[in-house]
């Protein structure tokens, strides 16, 4: 673990100057606009249900928290301080995930779209590359493993370097944040979602992951990052205690969504409707 400190010569307060942290916010307040359509066009379908405010207000609250990582005065923070990047890791990457994905997008998508593009949704998210993609192990490679891969190499130092690379990375923090939450408490069908118990095991090797690597990080062993030691370990100490955080609300939202199957499943599975073909289990 280096002394030295990256960033801090840069002219710019955030990576790539205000743009793209523009942009990004603006994709955010985009996706959020798109979603009160929705919601507005669900509820003028003949007998249509009710949509829960709870998930408005909950997908909502996961774009703000995106947005407030990004924007000063913790985008710029982070630029030039590991631990104002492990606070945007935890908030892209778990906290605005877990909100987006309690908002049960696609549950709503398949309410508001008409009956022929709903089914077609509901033949991709049958598709096999889909069920490739939200298998558990690849969401928890792709959220929890990818972490090793950032801070045990010098990648963290290359993207930190490279402001393309650098929203590359938040990119694939909301992503696979989303595809892990999604795969384990989300509300909306997936296609390979296993039974309960599977889940909180999944969820197990995820939090003693982040424990190992949050340990590691403190301890400077296997790490790649080139940055002052009380940052580091600040930012490992943030990495341990708002991860755990992070999880127990995952473990509770898993909780609160299951559903146990009640009664014998209907027959005739062309007799189900989009959504309730893929229910979760």
């Amino acid at each position: 673990m280096g002394g030295h400190e990256h960033h801090s010569g840069s002219g710019h307060p955030l990576p790539g100057g205000p743009l793209p942290t523009a942009v990004a916010v603006g994709l955010l307040v985009l996706l959020a606009a798109a979603y009160l359509l929705l919601v507005r066009r669900a509820a003028r379908r003949p007998a249509a249900k009710a949509w829960s405010p709870w998930r408005t207000a909950s997908f909502l609250a996961g774009c703000a928290l995106a947005a407030g990582a990004l924007l000063p005065p913790l985008g710029a923070f982070a630029h030039g301080d590991f631990r104002g990047h492990m606070a945007q890791h935890l908030l892209i990457g778990m906290y605005a995930p877990l909100a987006l994905v309690l908002g049960a997008p696609v549950t709503l998508l398949l309410r508001a779209l008409p009956t022929r593009s709903a089914r077609r949704l509901t033949g991709v998210l049958h598709s096999r590359p889909l069920r490739l993609v939200a298998h558990p192990v690849t969401a928890l490679v792709l959220s929890t493993g990818s972490l090793a891969l950032l801070y045990g190499t010098p990648l963290y130092d290359v993207t930190a370097a490279r402001p393309a690379l650098h929203w590359l990375v938040h990119a694939h923090f909301l992503l696979s944040g989303c595809l892990f939450a999604w795969v384990v408490a989300g509300p909306d069908p997936a296609p390979a979602r296993p039974g309960v118990p599977a889940r909180l095991v999944l969820l197990g090797v995820a939090v003693a992951l982040h424990a190992t690597l949050s340990q590691l990080l403190y301890g400077g062993f296997l790490i790649g990052v080139h940055a002052p030691v009380d940052q580091v370990r600040g930012g490992a100490e943030l990495m341990y205690y708002g991860g755990d955080l992070a999880e127990l609300l995952l473990a509770g939202a898993l909780v609160a969504t299951w559903r146990p199957a009640r009664g014998p499943r209907r027959p005739a599975a062309a007799s189900l409707s989009p959504t309730e073909s893929l229910s979760p289990p």
